[in-house]
C-alpha cells in the first residue's frame, strides 16, 4: 500500500479510537446513547451541526455541479452561507427549552409530543426512514469512490471498509462519538477545503484567470442563468436554490436533533459563531474548484471526482492523502449522523413507541445499536449496485425531507394554533409534492424548484389544516410559553430565593388560613 493510503488508514484508526473511548459513558442511560446527555457546547454543537449538514455533496456534488452550470450553481452557496445562522437563530432555544419540557429524546417523539398524536409519529417515522436511507446510501457511494481514489483498493473493497469503521464507532460510542469525531473532521474539512482552493486559485489566475477562461471555452458559463442559459429567466429555480439550503436544514431530522443536545440555551450564541466563520471558509471554495475544473480537467470522465483529481494534480502525494481525507471527514460525519439517527427513529419511535412500550434503559441501548447496524448492512448492499449520483441523491433526499418537516418545526415553537391535522397535512403534502415534482420534471415547464413548491404546499397544509381537529391542550400552550420564556436569573438564584422566602410564605399562608 502506498504511504498516502497509509496514512488514511490511520486517520480510520483514530475515529474508531474516539468512538470506542465514548462506549462506556453512551452506555449509561438511553438519553446518554442518543443524545450525550444533552451535554454539548458551542464549539462541539457547532461543527458537528455543519458537518453533518455539509456531508459528501460538497466535495462531490458540488463541484459537480458548478462543472455542469458553471456560475448559476453559486446559488446553492449564497445560500448555504447563511444556512447556520438561520437554523440556530430559528430553531436553537425554543426547540432545546421546548424538548426538554416534553422529554423528548428525538425529533419525531418531539412532534408527537408537540402536536399530541400518535399518527404524527408514524407518518413522520415513514418518511425519515425511507429519505435518510436514500441519503446515507449516497454517502456510502461518497465513501467509496474517494476511499479507492486514495488507496487503490476497488470500489467495493474500499465501501466495505470505510463504512465498517462508521458502523463500528457509531455504534459501541453512540451520539457522542459521533459528535466528537464530527468535530475533529470538521477541522480536518476546513483545511484541506482551503488548501486545496488557495493553491487552484492561484493556479488558474484568481478569480479574473478563471473568468477569462471560462468566457473562452463557453460564455455562458459566466451567466447566473446557467450554462446555455438553462435557466434563464426562471427566478422560481433561483429563488429555491437559494432556500434549499438556508432553510431546509430546519426539516433535517439528523440536524435538528442537534438543537436537542445542546448543554443549555447559552450554547446558541456561541455555536452561531463558529458555525458562521466556519462556513464562510468552508461553502464557496468546492463550487469554485468546480469551475476550475472545467478548466484544467475538461476531459474528466466524472465530475464528481474533480476535487480528488485536483488534489493529486497540484500536491505531493502525502499532502493530498491528508487532503483527501477532509473527503471522508465529509462523507463519514454525514452518514454517523444518518445512521445514528435512522437508529434512533428505529429504536425510539418505532420499536418502544409501538412495540416494547416498557423496554429497559439496557434493551433501548441495544435495540440502537443493532438498527444501526441494520442500517448500515443494507445501505452497502444498495451502494454497492451504484445508484443515481451522488448530487441527484442528496439533492432529492434533502429537499423532501426539508419539505416534510421544516414547516412543522418552525411551527411546534412559533404557532400557538398549529395543531395535528395541520403538521400531518404539512409533512405529507410538502413531501409529496418534492417527490412529484422531481420525478416528473415540473421544474423545467414551471420554472419552479422543486423545493419551493414543496414549502408553498407544506406552509399551506400547516394553514388550512390546523383550522380542523382539537386544537392544542393547555399542557402544551403551557410548555410553548415556557418555552419562549427567557431565564433571567439563574437556577442557583432562582433556588435561593425561593428557600429564603419560604418562611413569610408560610406565615402569609398562615395568616390567611386563620382570618378566613
Amino acid at each position: 500500500m502506498s504511504i498516502d493510503g497509509i496514512i488514511f488508514i490511520i486517520y480510520l484508526g483514530i475515529l474508531l479510537t474516539i468512538g470506542l473511548w465514548f462506549s462506556r459513558r453512551s452506555s449509561a442511560s438511553t438519553e446518554q446513547y442518543l443524545l450525550g446527555g444533552r451535554s454539548l457546547g458551542p464549539a462541539v454543537t457547532a461543527m458537528t451541526m455543519q458537518t453533518t449538514a455539509m456531508s459528501g455533496f460538497m466535495f462531490m456534488g458540488a463541484p459537480a455541479m458548478a462543472f455542469k452550470y458553471g456560475w448559476y450553481a453559486i446559488w446553492y452557496a449564497i445560500g448555504d452561507a447563511g444556512g447556520s445562522i438561520i437554523n440556530l437563530s430559528v430553531l436553537g432555544k425554543r426547540m432545546r427549552r421546548m424538548s426538554e419540557l416534553l422529554g423528548a429524546l428525538s425529533p419525531i417523539e418531539y412532534l408527537e409530543k408537540r402536536f399530541e398524536s400518535p399518527s404524527v409519529r408514524v407518518v413522520g417515522s415513514i418518511i425519515s426512514i425511507v429519505f435518510l436511507f436514500g441519503y446515507v446510501c449516497a454517502q456510502f457511494i461518497a465513501a467509496g469512490k474517494a476511499m479507492s481514489a486514495l488507496t487503490g483498493f476497488t470500489y467495493e473493497l474500499s465501501l466495505l471498509i470505510g463504512i465498517s469503521v462508521i458502523i463500528i464507532y457509531t455504534v459501541a460510542g453512540g451520539y457522542l462519538a459521533v459528535a466528537y469525531t464530527s468535530f475533529v473532521q470538521g477541522l480536518i474539512m476546513v483545511l484541506g477545503v482551503v488548501g486545496i482552493g488557495v493553491l487552484a486559485y492561484f493556479h488558474i489566475g484568481g478569480l479574473t484567470g478563471l473568468n477569462v477562461a471560462l468566457k473562452a471555452v463557453d460564455p455562458t458559463y459566466l451567466s447566473i442563468w446557467g450554462k446555455d442559459l438553462a435557466y434563464y429567466g426562471q427566478w422560481g429555480m433561483v429563488l429555491g436554490a437559494i432556500l434549499i439550503y438556508s432553510i431546509g436544514y430546519m426539516g433535517l431530522p439528523h440536524v435538528v436533533v442537534r438543537h436537542m443536545s445542546m448543554k443549555s440555551t447559552k450554547t446558541v450564541k456561541g455555536a452561531v459563531i463558529i458555525s458562521a466563520l466556519w462556513n464562510q471558509f468552508f461553502i464557496f471554495v468546492p463550487y469554485i474548484l468546480g469551475m476550475i475544473g472545467i478548466i484544467l480537467l475538461p476531459t474528466i470522465a466524472d465530475p464528481e471526482m474533480i476535487i480528488t483529481e485536483l488534489a493529486y494534480t497540484l500536491f505531493p502525494g502525502i499532502f493530498a492523502a491528508l487532503l483527501l481525507s477532509a473527503i471522508m471527514s465529509a462523507v463519514m460525519s454525514t452518514a454517523d449522523s444518518i445512521l445514528m439517527q435512522a437508529g434512533s427513529i428505529l429504536s425510539r419511535d418505532v420499536y418502544q413507541r409501538f412495540i416494547n412500550k416498557d423496554a429497559s434503559p439496557k434493551t433501548m441501548i441495544l435495540v440502537s445499536r443493532l438498527c444501526i447496524l441494520l442500517g448500515g448492512v443494507v445501505g452497502v448492499i444498495v451502494a454497492i449496485y451504484e445508484p443515481p449520483s451522488v448530487f441527484a441523491l442528496v439533492l432529492f433526499a434533502f429537499g423532501t425531507l426539508g419539505n416534510a418537516f421544516l414547516v412543522p418545526y418552525v411551527a411546534s415553537v412559533y404557532s400557538k394554533k398549529a395543531n395535528y391535522i395541520g403538521c400531518l397535512c404539512a409533512m405529507i403534502g410538502g413531501a409529496a409534492t418534492n417527490i412529484i415534482w422531481t420525478s416528473m420534471g415540473l421544474e423545467t415547464s414551471t420554472g419552479l424548484h422543486p423545493f419551493l413548491a414543496g414549502l408553498l404546499v407544506s406552509l399551506l397544509g400547516m394553514i388550512i389544516g390546523s383550522r380542523f381537529g382539537r386544537k392544542p391542550s393547555d399542557e402544551i400552550l403551557i410548555a410553548f410559553e415556557q418555552s419562549r420564556k427567557r431565564r433571567v436569573f439563574s437556577k442557583d438564584f432562582d433556588r435561593n430565593i425561593t428557600r429564603d422566602l419560604a418562611p413569610e410564605a408560610s406565615n402569609v399562608s398562615k395568616f390567611l388560613a386563620d382570618n378566613k
